[in-house]
Parts: C-alpha cells; sequence; structure tokens
C-alpha cells in the first residue's frame, strides 16, 4: 500500500521538544519534495515546513523558525521535523504530504492549496501544555 505514516507525536510541556517522522510505505521518497503540515482545532491546515528532493533546500514559516528544523534520509525513505522550544500555540494534527510536481519549497509550503499532493499521511497529534 503506498502512503505515507506520520509518529513521534504526543504530549510535551512548554518549552519541550518532539521529533516527528514521516515514513513512506510502498515508494521511495527519493523524487518527492516532502512537506510537514499542520491544522489545530477549529483553524484551517496551514504550512510548516517542505524541503526539497535531495535535501538541499528547506523553507519554514516564520511561526515555526528557528525552532524547527526539517531533515530527510532518502536511503529510509523518511523526513523528519524536529520541533524545539514548544508552546501552547504549536499544538495541532501534523500532516506529511509528498509532491511530485516541480515546484520550490516556499511554493509547496505556502501555496499547498494550490497543488494535488501526491500523498497525504493521516497525521500526528501534538498536544504543548502544562
Amino acid at each position: 500500500q503506498l502512503q505515507l505514516v506520520e509518529s513521534g507525536g504526543g504530549l510535551v510541556q512548554p518549552g519541550g521538544s518532539l521529533r516527528l517522522s514521516c515514513a513512506a510505505s510502498g515508494f521511495t521518497v527519493d523524487y518527492y519534495t516532502i512537506g510537514w503540515f499542520r491544522q489545530a482545532p477549529g483553524k484551517e491546515r496551514e504550512g510548516v515546513s517542505c524541503i526539497s528532493s535531495r535535501g538541499g533546500s528547506t523553507y519554514y514559516e516564520d511561526y515555526v523558525k528557528g525552532r524547527f528544523t526539517i531533515s530527510r534520509d532518502n536511503a529510509k525513505s523518511t523526513v523528519f521535523l524536529q520541533m524545539n522550544s514548544l508552546k501552547p500555540g504549536d499544538t495541532a494534527v501534523y500532516y506529511c504530504a509528498a509532491l511530485r510536481a516541480g515546484t520550490t519549497v516556499q511554493n509547496m509550503c505556502g501555496r499547498f492549496r494550490s497543488y494535488v499532493m501526491n500523498y497525504w499521511g493521516k497525521g500526528t497529534l501534538v498536544t504543548v501544555s502544562s
């Protein structure tokens, strides 16, 4: 079955850290730009961070810049999101998505509604609370 599977979510106190993983099953991620997105309760889905197929380009939305780091291991068909200095406002379901069409990481994150992603994961819940 061709799919993306997120893991690593959970409950963490403000200021804490989590590392999310996005693993591809049934295909390799080598030719895909991968992005992390999130959706908080009652809010629209928004971009978080995106990484190019070889990892040479990354993009972060302003609200996570300096706190989150995206990386990928194509040999393991896995993309990671290291989240540090977490805030209650980071509470959301985090999704990863893969896009094969040629685009910039900035466009994939900032204009993701303009694209039909090849794959979406089902999400992992991150709760930041004391």
